[in-house]
């Protein structure tokens, strides 16, 4: 995880690389609802809601799926019922997701890698820019004003939206109480409308919502915010709200490469790797050591290093950074309690703080799931178990070769590190175990498991027994517990009997004296070795197997 892309603040979801580790999905609580195939296939993520109860995920395969409770038709299936399954949202089949973002009712904003905007959910406010203020159940394609333009980045706020064009215009639509769309007045925008005044000339690379504010970063490293500024998020020094956009004029000098708003405050990190923080601080979340807020950019003390990532989203007051080292930070909001200076963490990446300790448990931008096609150790030696391009001895089992690697065997097994130590031979002969069992057994020393049925495994027993491999001893006898039978129930036991494996032994009497009159009546019963029936007898009667 060290080699992440220094990627990329963003608002309340940004698609960029996030290279996790399968487990790390684990984290979010709905993936619970998954099951571990359909989690081997998720390549990207976005957890959302006002609980973080809803999920979207997209597939090797570019499909894309949703779960969960279904507020004002955010999954995009077409209904309002919430699902414990994962459903398939057919419209965008086929679609690959470049950047997603989400508000509060929930309402969706997506841009796919073609620069297609795609919006659906909750739409009281025109936030889904299609014209009208019906909540959308299925995505709708949004192309009025932007028919011609490719759109790499998406933001949302509570109730409005931002996206970003490759050549580097702003468009805004939906909730405008606040001139969070930036157009000089208060009305609510119903369709796409480009963002102007003195962004005019300027090329936008960044942008991100407060829940009723918004932010552009240009190529200059200028910051431009406009919006809600009650808390003093636009960093301008007052408390007034500006219905279009103004350049922060506390950062002059100073170069911003990203920007990052939570719900009531702003981040920003600078092409040095600094954090300027301002806004709400009324949970620390600006890592100031109080809660006072601030209405200009404020230096937060992280550590020496540089920071490469700053992370924040509209709807918590969570703030997290990493550093170039692989530090995560966390302040703000933690589970109810207020962290009023950086933490360090012991996560990999900011994802980890939200999933662990925002409230809600959403992300805060698009999670990309890496497949990782890097093989540890352990795979790369399951890998190599009887291939013959590689090995150096061959082991000749009822006629057929099993491939293996002396400096393996040695190194994982007592009994091979003295047979093998001065044989020269390639070829070993094998007469006292049978094929299965002895392929068992060396695959085994490659792969730290076993899969056999629970009568080979009884050879494996003898073998391992033979071998003293403890260990090995007590997964046969887990295999053997699992595969037991009334029909085998007595090979069984005989079997743990011989090989002095006590444990199995009380499991297949136990198992004997509670299927009784079954067992009794097997071939296994009939020809039973004659000590052991004797045995089995009296042992039976001791525990009260024959009373009425």
């Amino acid at each position: 995880l060290e080699d992440r892309l220094p990627s990329a603040s963003q608002e309340p979801v940004q698609a960029t690389l996030s290279s996790l580790k399968m487990l790390d999905v684990g984290k979010w609580p709905i993936f619970s609802l998954c099951s571990e195939e359909e989690l081997q296939l998720i390549r990207q993520a976005c957890v959302f809601g006002s609980a973080g109860n809803e999920v979207l995920y997209t597939t090797v395969n570019d499909e894309i799926f949703v779960l969960g409770t279904n507020c004002s038709g955010c999954l995009g299936v077409g209904d309002v019922q919430s699902t414990i399954e994962p459903r398939r949202v057919d419209f965008l089949t086929g679609k690959k997701i470049a950047s997603l973002s989400y508000g509060s009712g929930p309402h969706i904003v997506l841009a796919t890698t073609e620069g297609e905007v795609f919006t659906w959910g909750h739409n009281a406010y025109s936030q889904l820019g299609n014209g009208t203020t019906n909540h959308g159940l299925v995505p709708c394609h949004i192309s009025t004003n932007l028919s011609n333009k490719q759109v790499i980045e998406v933001a949302c706020g509570s109730y409005h939206s931002l996206v970003l064009t490759s050549d580097g215009e702003v468009f805004a639509w939906g909730y405008n109480n606040s001139g969070q769309v930036g157009s000089g007045s208060t009305a609510n925008q119903p369709i796409p409308r480009r963002v102007t005044g003195c962004l005019q000339n300027k090329a936008v690379v960044n942008i991100a919502c407060g829940q009723m504010c918004s932010m552009a970063v240009v190529d200059t490293g200028e910051v431009y915010v406009w919006g809600y500024n009650g808390n003093g998020q636009l960093g301008l020094g007052s408390s007034g709200n500006q219905p279009t956009p103004c350049r922060v004029a506390a950062l002059q000098g100073i170069r911003v490469q990203r920007v990052a708003c939570g719900y009531a405050h702003t981040l920003v990190l600078t092409d040095e790797g600094q954090v300027y923080a301002w806004g709400a601080n009324s949970y620390g979340q600006l890592g100031t050591g109080n809660k006072s807020n601030q209405s200009y950019p404020t230096p937060v003390v992280v550590e020496k290093d540089r920071i490469i990532e700053i992370a924040a989203c509209h709807s918590a007051h969570t703030s997290a950074a990493k550093t170039q080292g692989g530090h995560v930070y966390m302040w703000g909001q933690c589970r109810g309690q207020s962290v009023i200076l950086p933490h360090l963490t012991h996560f990999s990446c900011t994802d980890d703080v939200f999933a662990c300790f925002a409230t809600p448990a959403v992300t805060w931008r698009l999670l990309s799931v890496e497949p990782d096609d890097h093989l540890t150790v352990a795979e790369s030696l399951k890998r190599e178990f009887d291939n013959p391009d590689t090995a150096d001895l061959k082991f000749l089992v009822d006629g057929k070769y099993i491939y293996a690697h002396k400096v393996l065997l040695k190194i994982r097994c007592e009994h091979f590190r003295s047979s093998l130590e001065d044989n020269e031979d390639d070829i070993v002969e094998m007469s006292e175990f049978s094929y299965p069992v002895y392929r068992a057994f060396l695959e085994y020393l490659y792969t730290d498991s076993i899969s056999l049925s629970p009568e080979e495994a009884v050879g494996l027993l003898d073998l391992a027994t033979f071998y003293r491999e403890n260990r090995l001893k007590k997964l046969c006898q887990q295999t053997i517990k699992q595969g037991i039978c009334e029909e085998n129930a007595i090979a069984l036991l005989s079997a743990a009997v011989k090989y002095d494996a006590q444990d199995l032994e009380e499991f297949c009497f136990r198992f004997c004296i509670n299927h009784l009159t079954v067992v009794t009546q097997t071939s296994g019963f009939a020809e039973m070795d004659h000590d052991l029936l004797k045995n089995f007898i009296s042992k039976a009667s001791r525990v009260g197997a024959f009373k009425n």
